[in-house]
C-alpha cells in the first residue's frame, strides 16, 4: 500500500470516474488504473464496481468501509513525513474518545496555544478507546483520553478523572431527581458511554432498542435535544456545557449509572514535558467544572519525576 494508491483510491471517489481522477493527477488512464488493481490484489477485495458502458464508477460495500481506513492511513503518512521536520519534538499526537474532545479540549487546547505559544504544536485525532490502546502502543499518538480501559501490552493506563453521569432534557416537567422507570424509552437520544454503561442501561430498558435516536457522534447531540421531550443521560462534564443552552436543564438521577473514569494512556517515557504540560492544562480545566473529581495532579507529579 503506497501513497499513490491512496491518493488515486481518494481522486476517484471525488471525481467520479477514473478518466477523470487521471486527468486531475496528471497521469494516463491506465497508469491510475493499474495503481487500483495493485492496491485490490494486497487488500484481497474489489473497492469499485466496473460495469460495461457505464462511464461513472461506484464503491463496493467493503470499499465504503475502506474509505476511514484510508483516512487514517494518510493521516498517519502525513505524520511520518512529519518526522523530517526540525521541530517535530514540540509536536504532541493526541487522541480522544468523542466527548472529552468536544465538551473539554477545545479550551484545554486554547489555553496551551495562549501560553506555549508556538513551542508546542498539536496533532489531535478523534479515536474510539481501542484505536488508541493501538496507536500508543505504536508510538502514533503520545497521550490519548479513553473510556474503556482494558489491558495492553507496553501501554499504562492511569485515571484522568472521575464524573457522575446525569439526566439533561429539554422537557421541563422532570422533578429534580428522576427515576429510570419513570423515563420513556421512545424520547431517548442513546449514546454508548462505557461497558458499565450499558449493563446499566440494559437492566432499565432492556437491550431492545427502543430509542428514538442512537449517537455515536457528539457534534448532533445538541442538534437532537432541540427535540420535544427527547432526553439523554450524559456524564456531567457533557450537562455541564450543553445547560448553557436555553432549552437543556440538567436533572439527577435516583439509582444512577456508575460514575465514569476517564483514562489516559501512554507509553514509555516519550515527551515527557509536553504530556506534562498538557495534563497541568487540562487539570486546570477540570476543575472549573463543578463536581468532577480530578486525578490528574497526583499522577502528573509521577509523570514528571
Amino acid at each position: 500500500m503506497t501513497h499513490l494508491e491512496i491518493e488515486a483510491f481518494f481522486e476517484i471517489i471525488k471525481a467520479g470516474s477514473i478518466s477523470s481522477a487521471a486527468q486531475n493527477l496528471y497521469v494516463t488512464q491506465p497508469a491510475l488504473s493499474r495503481r487500483i488493481k495493485t492496491l485490490e490484489n494486497e487488500l484481497g477485495y474489489p473497492l469499485f464496481s466496473r460495469k460495461k458502458g457505464q462511464r461513472n464508477i461506484e464503491l463496493t460495500t467493503k470499499g465504503e468501509a475502506f474509505i476511514s481506513i484510508a483516512q487514517k492511513w494518510l493521516n498517519i503518512w502525513q505524520e511520518a513525513q512529519e518526522l523530517n521536520s526540525p521541530d517535530h519534538s514540540n509536536m504532541l499526537n493526541i487522541a480522544s474518545v468523542g466527548s472529552v474532545s468536544s465538551y473539554i479540549l477545545p479550551h484545554v487546547f486554547e489555553k496551551i496555544s495562549k501560553i506555549a505559544g508556538n513551542t508546542i504544536r498539536i496533532c489531535f485525532h478523534n479515536y474510539h478507546s481501542f484505536e488508541s490502546y493501538q496507536y500508543v502502543a505504536n508510538g502514533l499518538i503520545d497521550i490519548a483520553l479513553i473510556s474503556d480501559d482494558i489491558y495492553y501490552k507496553g501501554v499504562e493506563t492511569i485515571p484522568a478523572f472521575q464524573e457522575r453521569m446525569v439526566l439533561i432534557s429539554n422537557n421541563k416537567k422532570y422533578p429534580k431527581t428522576v427515576h429510570p422507570k419513570d423515563l420513556d424509552p421512545h424520547e431517548e437520544i442513546r449514546l454508548p458511554w462505557n461497558p458499565e454503561y450499558d449493563v446499566w442501561h440494559d437492566f432499565w430498558f432492556k437491550p431492545t432498542p427502543e430509542y428514538r435516536v442512537s449517537l455515536d457522534q457528539m457534534n448532533l447531540l445538541e442538534h437532537v435535544l432541540s427535540w420535544d421531550n427527547t432526553w439523554a443521560i450524559v456524564p456531567l462534564s457533557v450537562a455541564y456545557k450543553l445547560a448553557t443552552l436555553k432549552y437543556v436543564s440538567i436533572y439527577q438521577l435516583a439509582s444512577p449509572p456508575p460514575d465514569r473514569i476517564i483514562y489516559y494512556l501512554k507509553s514509555g517515557n516519550r515527551k515527557t514535558e509536553l504530556i506534562s504540560h498538557f495534563l497541568t492544562t487540562l487539570n486546570h480545566e477540570l476543575k472549573t467544572i463543578p463536581g468532577i473529581t480530578s486525578y490528574l495532579e497526583k499522577a502528573n507529579h509521577t509523570t514528571t519525576t
